[in-house]
């Protein structure tokens, strides 16, 4: 249902990661450094771009591109750059690389924390400046000492794997993480109001979101221990700069040491060179290991969604996950076919059940997603696939429910309109309007004209009837006509009397 041909790589990527791309087929150009203006040219002749941190992929770039733009890669954890909610309206899937540098963000956290405990680029710096001051830079050892990580993700995990091995004490929360599971890592899950008074370190590994902006503010550090010492190798605007710094002034906070910061390059100075603050340049995914990496799975991923093998690192597309496979993808397309006579036979629905058989287990999502871009299809609504369907259905208020059907074909119903079918390797057949069964199979393509009146056949005009290629009575009652190609002369006409779906 999607495929890659053009790849625009926007920032500076391996090589590795062309090669795997022209390897398989994929024609990958690297154009970087590019302004918005020249992007506004460039995007909308690619089927995908491929970004590292520094190229923004905004609203007017998405926009731009719309209608051709099918993915946006993004070689590394962090989509910041990447404007999500206007990629989903846009149907674009959102893929990143999450695993690639985890384990490089989680050795710069370990790094972050061990200097902090021992003041090393301090003392580095002084033995620079010509000072031999060991008396300056007395340190503390991390054994024995409590360590809170806020986001028991990979890094997460990876930071509290390797510090406990030095002795600390780990506790943690993640929201979406059971105390249970992260028991058997020897992590004590513990509430965030809890872990403030506790952590002699925290370290932060969420997201940038509502939800987590200035999460570490003025309030919480007021209640975190005297000498807390605040990592942040995750994302600038989780930790409050100045609120920290505040902190530090009054000689509440011990120390900090930051990665990442709520500007790039930073511009709040206060916290770059305070005393007892550390700060690197965005360094958590430079290494060379994971720069190989990203380049490789962002590709690895491109391909493998070409070949129909997985639907990896994808943030906004899991109905499309289900459909890979050629077989189930027809169910999902059976379904938008159906869905489009509904619409055209209910007034305006909003209430619709899908009922699939037994070999359309597990799609539940993917037909949920493929009859809302049927019902809004048949009411003109253009751009519309399984990636923005949710939006859609949302703003229209539809919903649309799932069960397992008792006929073995799939079905769509919404009030006392429902029509049936299967797929084939045809298309889509119509099987029933209405309970009423279609004498034989009928291929949902071309113009289809249904009507469910229960009286005589349909009556065309004579100008009309020779364009019709197939026509049948419903047993039990209606119509059902197939035709090719009308103008719109044509299909207003047909209009006026009876239902008309165009496929």
């Amino acid at each position: 249902m999607f495929r890659i041909e053009n790849v625009l790589i926007a920032d500076e990527i391996e090589q590795e990661c062309i090669d795997i791309l022209q390897k398989n087929g994929v024609n990958a150009v690297k154009k970087t450094k590019q302004t918005k203006e020249q992007l506004l040219v460039e995007l909308p002749k690619y089927d995908a771009v491929v970004v590292r941190s520094a190229t923004k992929i905004t609203r007017e770039l998405i926009e731009a591109a719309a209608g051709k733009l099918t993915l946006i890669g993004r070689a590394g954890t962090g989509v910041d750059n990447i404007d999500v909610k206007a990629a989903t309206e846009h149907g674009v899937i959102v893929m990143n690389t999450p695993a690639g540098n985890s384990r490089s963000a989680a050795e710069l956290t370990c790094t972050s924390i061990l200097s902090l405990a021992r003041h090393v680029p301090q003392a580095a710096a002084s033995m620079k400046a010509g000072k031999w001051a060991r008396k300056d830079y007395m340190g503390e050892e991390v054994f024995g000492k409590t360590l809170a990580v806020v986001g028991l993700g990979r890094i997460g995990l990876e930071v509290a794997s390797r510090m406990a091995a030095f002795g600390m004490t780990v506790i943690g929360y993640d929201v979406f993480v059971s105390p249970e599971a992260v028991a058997k890592r020897g992590i004590r899950w513990t509430p965030l109001e809890e872990i403030w008074p506790q952590a002699d370190y925290i370290t932060v590994h969420v997201p940038l979101i509502p939800q987590t902006a200035n999460m570490i503010n003025r309030e919480v550090l007021a209640k975190c221990k005297k000498g807390v010492k605040i990592v942040n190798v995750a994302r600038g605007g989780i930790v409050n700069e100045v609120d920290l710094v505040e902190s530090l002034n009054a000689g509440h906070a011990g120390g900090a040491a930051f990665d990442v910061f709520e500007q790039e390059p930073p511009t709040y100075r206060e916290l770059v060179d305070h005393p007892k603050v550390i700060c690197t340049p965005h360094l958590g995914a430079s290494t060379i290991e994971a720069q190989q990496r990203v380049a490789n799975e962002i590709a690895e991923n491109i391909v493998a969604l070409n070949q129909g093998t997985g639907l990896f690192g994808a943030l906004n597309a899991s109905a499309v996950a289900a459909v890979l496979d050629e077989a189930k993808a027809e169910f999902v397309k059976t379904a938008i076919a159906l869905s489009r006579i509904v619409a055209s036979l209910a007034a305006n629905p909003k209430n619709v059940v899908v009922r699939f058989p037994s070999a359309a287990s597990g799609l539940n999502q993917a037909l949920i997603a493929g009859t809302v871009v049927g019902l809004l299809q048949a009411k003109g609504s253009a751009g519309l696939n399984l990636i923005n369907a949710e939006l859609n259905a949302k703003k229209e208020g539809i919903q649309v429910t799932v069960e397992p059907s008792k006929t073995g074909e799939l079905s769509v119903s919404a009030g006392a309109v429902s029509v049936s079918g299967y797929p084939s390797p045809s298309g889509a057949i119509i099987s029933s309007i209405n309970g009423n069964k279609v004498p034989v199979p009928v291929v949902a393509t071309g113009t289809v004209v249904v009507s469910v009146d229960s009286g005589a056949a349909i009556e065309f005009s004579e100008a009309i009837k020779s364009k019709v290629l197939a026509q049948y009575g419903l047993i039990g009652g209606g119509h059902i006509a197939v035709f090719g190609a009308l103008d719109a002369q044509e299909l207003a006409d047909v209009s006026k009397n009876f239902s008309v779906i165009q496929f």
